[in-house]
């Protein structure tokens, strides 16, 4: 034998000083915040509380959208609102919803942002759908 060790018999005699333990439990701290935050989905406070008023906003958005769907098909004059709002502009459609007051909710002065869009979309993909 030349005298070299195995791996097993130097892990037998290692005896790790207290500033090699305090800097391998510091390393293993740092590599863990940093897989955490990385690819672990960690996220601050401050991100976390504006993905939870995104989330909010999209969706009062979407349920006012939906009410909007709702009361634009039960219009009296739905059949010549809906080739009104098909033949008007793509960037025009929201503010054509916002206009006939179909994305304004009661008891509110303006629509709740976002909704005529969706509403729009909505009415133009539920009548693609019943034609085909």
């Amino acid at each position: 034998m030349t005298g070299i060790a195995s791996p097993m018999q130097r892990w037998e005699k290692l005896q790790a000083s207290k500033t090699q333990l305090f800097w391998a439990c510091a390393g293993c701290v740092v590599a863990a915040i940093v897989v955490g935050f990385t690819w672990g989905g960690w996220v601050t406070g401050g991100t976390a509380t504006q993905m939870a008023a995104k989330a909010a906003n999209d969706a009062r958005a979407q349920l006012a959208a939906d009410i909007c769907v709702e009361r634009f098909a039960k219009g009296p004059d739905a059949n010549a609102q809906f080739t009104a709002l098909k033949n008007s502009d793509t960037w025009k459609r929201d503010s054509f919803i916002e206009s006939g007051g179909w994305a304004t909710m009661a008891g509110m002065d303006k629509p709740i942002s976002g909704a005529a869009s969706l509403c729009a979309q909505q009415l133009l993909l539920v009548q693609a759908k019943t034609a085909s």
